[in-house]
């Protein structure tokens, strides 16, 4: 993924006395599913508002498709589809008059409110009053909507909020089959870490309206310290045994021993520490490397003990 699809460039905005964004860059790639994070107050709100035009940073500039925000706006926003928490539909309709009104407005095809029904499993519902929709109903035909025009770039702000587990579930797996699907790119915020971990592919990471990271998923999990966890008895010979190897002080948690090295600690050097320990007759139970989860990073990165909303 070379291409960008969103970029901010030292976009900045202020209110009064509070900087919500200050001086922000964020690139966006062709492809890519994006978490958005940060905690309450970070300046996410404000960002998105300014990514779909609703909002014209005081400083900065924005790019949709290689088209200027503020200077090719039409052209920007054509590419651009966007579902914001629970989608405003008009409850006397159905999901498919729904879907035709918009698409009069945005004056395309008929066929492709069929297309979009498909990619959101709704055509079985598509003829009942959306009045009689669940919540994750209204959420699935705002997802529709928001893909009637064949967008580049489909904008999520908390795209889960409100569903039962059975509702994240169907909505997650929409969600990581679009990009594939219809070659739209997401950028999607949402205060559940473990749904921007279990889909995206890029993270961005703000707080007090500055970017703490922007990269890939992987790149930020490197960024904390592996752990190797080993369970071996007798626990004093396996120490020995890691000892030998060249680990001073292993961590003691009960009958484990943790190593933190982070240059040391590596699949390879697991699996010579598994073949030492055997060699030297000792049983062992446990061997896993284990990396940060996403909120154990982000608590990290922003020391903050709420959620990410």
């Amino acid at each position: 993924m070379t291409d960008t699809v969103l970029s901010l460039h030292q976009v900045t905005q202020r209110y009064g006395k509070l900087t919500a964004l200050d001086a922000v860059d964020l690139a966006i790639p062709a492809g890519a599913i994006y978490g958005f994070l940060g905690p309450n107050g970070a300046g996410k709100t404000t960002a998105i508002r300014c990514a779909m035009g609703l909002l014209r940073p005081q400083a900065g500039r924005i790019e949709i498709g290689g088209h200027d925000l503020t200077r090719n706006r039409r052209q920007a926003l054509a590419s651009v589809g966007a579902v914001i928490e629970t989608p405003a539909l008009f409850p006397n309709l159905t999901g498919r008059e729904n879907l035709d009104v918009t698409r009069r407005m945005l004056g395309i095809a008929p066929a492709l409110i069929d297309r979009a029904l498909e990619l959101v499993d709704m055509r079985e519902a598509a003829d009942r009053r959306v009045g009689q929709y669940s919540l994750g109903m209204k959420q699935r035909m705002g997802l529709a909507r928001a893909l009637l025009a064949e967008p580049k770039l489909l904008i999520l702000d908390e795209p889960t909020n409100g569903l039962d587990p059975a509702g994240i579930r169907d909505m997650r797996s929409l969600i990581r089959a679009l990009p594939e699907r219809t070659g739209a790119t997401i950028f999607m915020s949402s205060h559940l870490l473990s749904e921007i971990e279990q889909l995206a592919t890029h993270v961005g990471l703000l707080q007090h309206g500055r970017v703490l990271f922007d990269g890939t998923l992987d790149a930020l999990s490197r960024q904390q310290t592996p752990r190797l966890i080993i369970t071996a008895a007798p626990v004093a010979q396996a120490e020995q045994v890691l000892r030998s190897a060249g680990f001073a002080d292993p961590i003691h948690e009960g009958e484990r021993l943790i190593l933190t090295d982070p240059g040391a600690i590596t699949p390879e050097r697991a699996a010579s520490f598994n073949a030492a320990l055997h060699e030297a007759g000792c049983r062992v139970s446990e061997l896993r490397l284990e990396r940060a989860d996403l909120e154990t990073t982000f608590m990290t990165l922003t020391g903050h003990t709420g959620d990410a909303a």
